[in-house]
């Protein structure tokens, strides 16, 4: 296991944008599928997206298509979200995970397939 630091949240205003990003606090290596959770106020954790090391194949949750970005530096194990057209529905805390599997596709949105987690970072959407 490895922890993982996300970048500050923050408050965001309906309709903007926000890039989160999440490293490992110590050096590692193998950190292959790497994905982003959130938990909304009141809610279990979900799935957002994920992205595999090596041929960077990304999945997303059906409501963030279209409107959040995932990538990662494999050179510095970094993993980055940008959030586009943001509404109160993305409210959450947002953590990040990594695994060391190289997780097939329908594998890469289970929560329990990460080892490796940060501790969380708060979004909110409001005006």
């Amino acid at each position: 296991q490895v922890q993982l630091v996300e970048s500050t949240g923050g408050l965001v205003q309906p309709g903007g944008s926000l890039r989160l990003s999440c490293t490992p606090s110590e050096r590692a290596s193998s950190l292959n599928t790497m994905a982003w959770f959130r938990q909304p106020p009141g809610k279990e954790r979900e799935f957002v997206a994920a992205i595999r090391r090596g041929d960077r194949k990304t999945i997303y949750a059906d409501a963030v298509k279209g409107r959040f970005t995932i990538s990662r530096d494999n050179i510095r194990n970094t993993v980055h979200l940008l959030m586009n057209s943001l509404s109160s529905d993305d409210t959450a805390v947002y953590f990040c995970a990594a695994s060391s599997r190289n997780w097939i596709v329908s594998a890469m949105s289970q929560k329990d397939g990460y080892e490796s987690w940060g501790q969380g970072t708060q979004v909110t959407v409001s005006s």
